[in-house]
């Protein structure tokens, strides 16, 4: 390379330099000034060698990424600093050590947490997007700088990807798309995510994208005459009332608009909202509100608003801090307009999110949401049995959620996805709180717990020592929270009754003259066709291995049948020679969707998943309904580009699902008949009683009692104790 190149290379860099400081969104002390200058001079020592595969000098790359931590996203000097130094001891001499010396312990724990994140084992059995994510945000907790700091690098990356190979492209696109974008958004950063956004459609989907972008560049020109004679009869109201304020009009982002499309199956032409008209006022503090609904009041007198899309995020803001009113109204030519009302402090946190809040913060004001967000992702972190596709799953329902606020009995608000059921407002109030609901009120009436709530509603929750998570709680919970504390709640019972069941195991193999050992507990899980002892202990203990199962077992044991035992330890070690379907129909259903409905399916090639793996359904184009394990290789590109395809999946183990039975009982009335059936029901730790009624007369006792149970043997030991109450006379089964 030329001398001169090099010169000229120089001023741009010490251009670039200048610029970062000019843009700083916070205001830079002294010493905010010379950390960074010295966090600069030192990325420029350490990259002088590299250079980017464009062939620029690399140190533009911190640079740029330094310039949207300050500027678009605003943040401190601390932050600035981090970011010059991102790469510095994933690809330099330079060591933590040495980062800290110069600039101390803050500065070195972010550059930590991002070198971190990059130096991630490219272990084949995870899932590597998404241990990586996880990974990443187990960071958060300890500063979420280190999260702010990796969007803006992907932001650039993404701005920069033109020289990168095909492959490589799409990948990263497709990992913006599935995780950078919707974790910009939960942040607060919309101008950010909605530029990944269409970066991210931009190489995946470069034809869509192209053809969209060419479609609103043609109408451009058009839509700026609408937005004209829109604001044109707006303006003179808001002169009249010496309103300081500027109309500005926003095109709908590419992704967006595609999103719309493909949702509503329309085409580009019959979007009817492809821009949005938003309106900054000025205004002190105290008026600031009296102003937004004055202003609305002023576009409402001109236009009729579409009183269903009002949306008032003034009075219960985002959880990310944004503030705004939005109304839909019918503008000219018949076309339905969506105005946004918002004063320069909420734009500037709409645009800034984060940085925002520290520049407008005042007296006691409220927790920021972020604070709350980030106590509630530590705590789905914290749990380690969770598999990190699900992580990323369950993460990713609560970050696309939209949001509704409900009340406490006491007036508290609360803030839910939408979706939330009374069981995760439970959960979000307190896990023991959530472990001990026994039924819920909303707005004073008693609901089911599957019931759906709505922005608004008053919420009171009714709890009960006695009562306990079961199976289908799963079912009622759609939060990230709820869902694994009923989980780890549904382990601990199984390994109970699991304790209760190997005692009694014990006791029964005695009688039949055989010792309980590891060698004894692998020929029953053989045997049975089990994974694991805990499910072996498991079904003893809820009665659906019986006594003539074990006696089966013991003879299977004898020389008589010694061919018969080694052809079943045979079948069970040679995957070839097993009987899948026999496996599905005996023990497990593989159920689909949240009706959890039975479809055709076929098991894929590529992870050959076996009942009982964590598996998801795909539905292809030529092969129908495919069944892939969570983990598997293929698993992160299918929900990074085709997550409209995917359909959730689980196996039900036939032991531990209800079945329905109804019991019929008749008999000679007399005092405390009624008190005695019902506790030989409820002492049946097994025994779910769905439906009772009782009805007398003439001393003549019949009763009906709808039951869930297990299996045949605990309905049959059921009906059993119930003969032998004083005054039954028959008991049977429907």
């Amino acid at each position: 390379m030329a001398v001169v190149d090099i010169e000229q290379e120089n001023k741009a860099i010490a251009k670039q330099y200048k610029e970062l400081l000019k843009i700083s969104y916070q205001t830079l002390t002294e010493e905010d000034k010379k950390m960074i200058r010295l966090a600069f001079d030192t990325a420029v020592d350490a990259h002088k060698e590299q250079r980017r595969k464009s062939g620029e000098a690399y140190i533009f790359h911190p640079i740029a990424v330094a310039k949207i931590v300050a500027s678009e996203i605003g943040m401190d000097a601390t932050s600035i600093a981090a970011a010059l130094l991102h790469d510095v001891v994933e690809d330099t001499e330079y060591t933590l050590e040495d980062i800290e010396q110069m600039f101390g312990e803050t500065v070195a724990r972010i550059v930590d947490g991002l070198t971190k994140i990059s130096h991630l084992k490219k272990d084949k059995d995870v899932s590597l997007q998404a241990e990586n994510f996880r990974k990443m945000l187990l960071t958060l907790h300890d500063d979420i700088r280190v999260i702010i700091i990796k969007i803006a690098d992907r932001l650039h990356n993404m701005q920069t990807m033109a020289s990168m190979p095909e492959h490589k492209q799409v990948k990263i696109a497709s990992e913006t798309l599935y995780i950078y974008a919707p974790l910009a958004h939960r942040i607060g950063l919309y101008n950010i995510k909605t530029e990944l956004e269409d970066l991210g459609l931009k190489y995946t989907e470069p034809n869509v994208y192209n053809d969209i972008l060419s479609k609103i560049e043609e109408s451009k020109e058009e839509q700026d005459a609408y937005i004209k004679t829109f604001s044109s009869t707006l303006e003179k109201s808001f002169d009249r009332e010496n309103l300081n304020y500027q109309i500005k009009g926003r095109s709908k982002s590419i992704f967006s608009i595609r999103r719309k499309m493909q949702s509503q199956n329309v085409t580009y032409d019959e979007v009817y909202d492809k821009f949005a008209i938003r309106i900054v006022y000025q205004s002190d503090e105290k008026n600031e509100k009296f102003l937004a609904w004055k202003i609305y009041s002023i576009v409402t007198d001109h236009y009729r608003p579409n009183p269903i899309r009002l949306r008032d995020w003034i009075s219960s803001p985002k959880s990310t801090g944004y503030e705004a009113l939005h109304i839909t109204v019918m503008g000219p030519k018949g076309r339905w307009v969506e105005v946004q009302i918002r004063s320069e402090r909420m734009n500037e946190i709409a645009e800034k999110g984060y940085a925002a809040h520290f520049k407008y913060k005042h007296g006691d004001q409220r927790e920021q949401g972020i604070d709350i967000w980030l106590n509630r992702l530590q705590e789905a972190l914290e749990n380690p049995e969770s598999n990190a596709v699900d992580f990323v799953e369950e993460f990713k329902l609560n970050l696309y959620a939209k949001e509704i606020f409900v009340f406490t009995p006491k007036g508290d608000l609360r803030s839910l996805p939408k979706g939330a059921t009374p069981l995760d407002f439970a959960f979000n109030i307190h896990t023991e709180v959530g472990m001990h609901t026994r039924g819920a009120k909303v707005n004073g009436k008693l609901v089911p717990l599957n019931f759906e709530l709505n922005s608004g509603d008053q919420v009171e929750i009714i709890t009960s020592e006695k009562s306990k998570p079961n199976a289908n709680w799963l079912d009622y919970a759609s939060t990230a929270r709820a869902r694994t504390k009923i989980k780890s709640s549904l382990r601990e019972e199984k390994k109970l009754i699991g304790e209760e069941g190997k005692e009694l195991l014990r006791r029964k193999l005695k009688q039949l003259k055989i010792v309980l050992n590891d060698k004894v507990i692998n020929q029953l899980v053989v045997y049975f066709k089990l994974k694991t002892s805990l499910d072996l202990f498991y079904r003893m203990g809820v009665g659906t291995i019986d006594n003539q199962a074990l006696k089966d077992f013991a003879a299977s044991r004898n020389n008589t049948f010694i061919n018969f035992f080694k052809n079943k330890i045979r079948k069970s070690n040679v995957p070839e020679d097993i009987n899948k379907d026999e496996i599905i129909a005996k023990y497990d259903q593989l159920v689909f969707g949240k009706e959890e409905e039975k479809l055709e399916y076929k098991f894929s090639n590529c992870c050959n998943p076996i009942p009982g793996d964590d598996v998801f359904g795909f539905i292809t184009v030529n092969e129908g309904l495919k069944v892939h394990k969570k983990d598997c290789p293929n698993s992160i590109s299918m929900q990074s580009s085709f997550a409209y395809r995917i359909i959730a999946a689980k196996w039900i183990d036939s032991s531990q699902q209800g079945f329905t039975g109804v019991i019929i009982l008749n008999g000679i009335d007399n005092l405390g008949l009624v008190s005695d059936v019902t506790k030989i029901i409820s002492n049946n730790m097994h025994v779910n009683m769905k439906n009772i009624s009782f009805d007398t007369d003439g001393g003549i006792f019949n009763g009906k009692i709808t039951v869930e149970v297990k299996n045949n043997t605990i309905l049959k030991k059921l009906i059993d104790n119930l003969k032998k109450i004083n005054g039954i006379d028959k008991v049977s089964r429907i």
